[in-house]
């Protein structure tokens, strides 16, 4: 597949802003990556690979994302932490009418104001991206972690 520099350089700015912004815990900012149409999930590798729907987090709309995020923000309480996105791996998979189709790995890492960082949660993301006035948005996220057990305090997203 021969896509041009600049669009590979588009996807990879794409998704370091996006772990750059859930670094920054900017929440109000995480839905202006997606299109209002958009599809976001968190899962497990076994659900996602299995076809099965249970997701830890599941957003079916730009909406679902807002509400999220404000109610991360509003309502929840939780102890004070730092989260660390590694993305690495980026791939494109394909390229069609429907957008372009990116792999990428990621690992959180999480630091909380009286513990050691320790490894949060690996997987990797499948995204579907689309322009949208211009820049590239997702229209689709899928974030695929592998391992069984996750911690209880998955309150970000991914």
């Amino acid at each position: 597949m021969s896509l041009s520099i600049t669009l590979r350089f588009e996807i990879e700015d794409l998704l370091h802003e996006y772990a750059a912004v859930l670094d920054a815990a900017d929440l109000d900012k995480w839905p202006e990556f997606f299109t209002e149409d958009c599809f976001y999930e968190v899962i497990p590798r076994e659900n996602y690979d299995r076809g099965l729907p249970l997701a830890l987090i599941r957003c079916e709309s730009k909406g679902m994302l807002k509400d999220r995020a404000s109610a991360i923000r509003d309502t929840m309480m939780y102890e004070q932490r730092y989260l660390r996105h590694v993305v690495s791996g980026i791939r494109v998979t394909a390229e069609s009418d429907a957008g372009i189709f990116v792999e990428a790995n990621y690992a959180v890492f999480e630091t909380l104001v009286d513990t050691p960082t320790r490894v949060f949660n690996v997987g990797r993301y499948l995204s579907r991206v689309v322009y949208e006035e211009k820049r590239l948005k997702f229209a689709e996220m899928h974030c695929i972690f592998d391992s069984l057990l996750v911690p209880n305090s998955l309150i970000y997203p991914i």
